[in-house]
């Protein structure tokens, strides 16, 4: 099995939240199961993400006439404008490493966003409990 399957760091793979971003990014912002029903018809290993190779099967399809017209990969095989017979597979390469890469660093900001918004949160229930615990214990005194 080649160089993929240990690509930790920019890990080679594409997936549902990326994917989600990559389709928004594209303009064409598709629901979950949308984004499910798309990963699924090229998923040929049932890991959940898009693997380069399936990523190309995608444009295969598209150029095969496999794809629904108004599926979402007929969507993304239309607008990344990727021809990979005139590009070849090393400019779909090239262009699915960029887009992983974009991706992760935008995924990796929105996840320390959410962290942020999750310890905020966090600290607003704390001081919640806090509260009506002390308002407990004055009713305990005072009653």
């Amino acid at each position: 099995m080649g160089g993929l399957q240990y690509d930790a760091g920019r890990d080679g793979f594409i997936d549902l939240m990326e994917l989600k971003l990559m389709m928004e990014k594209l303009g064409a912002p598709q629901t979950h199961l949308g984004l499910k029903s798309m990963i699924k018809e090229v998923d040929e290993d049932f890991d959940g993400k898009l693997s380069f190779r399936e990523f190309l099967l995608i444009f295969h399809k598209a150029a095969a006439g496999e794809l629904q017209e108004d599926s979402g990969l007929m969507a993304l095989a239309k607008l990344s404008e990727i021809d990979v017979a005139l590009e070849g597979v090393k400019g779909a390469k090239d262009f699915f490493e960029a887009k992983a890469q974009a991706l992760s660093s935008a995924s990796k900001f929105e996840a320390e966003l959410k962290a942020e918004q999750e310890e905020r949160k966090r600290e607003e229930e704390e001081r919640k409990l806090r509260q009506a615990a002390f308002k407990e214990l004055k009713a305990t005194f005072s009653a």
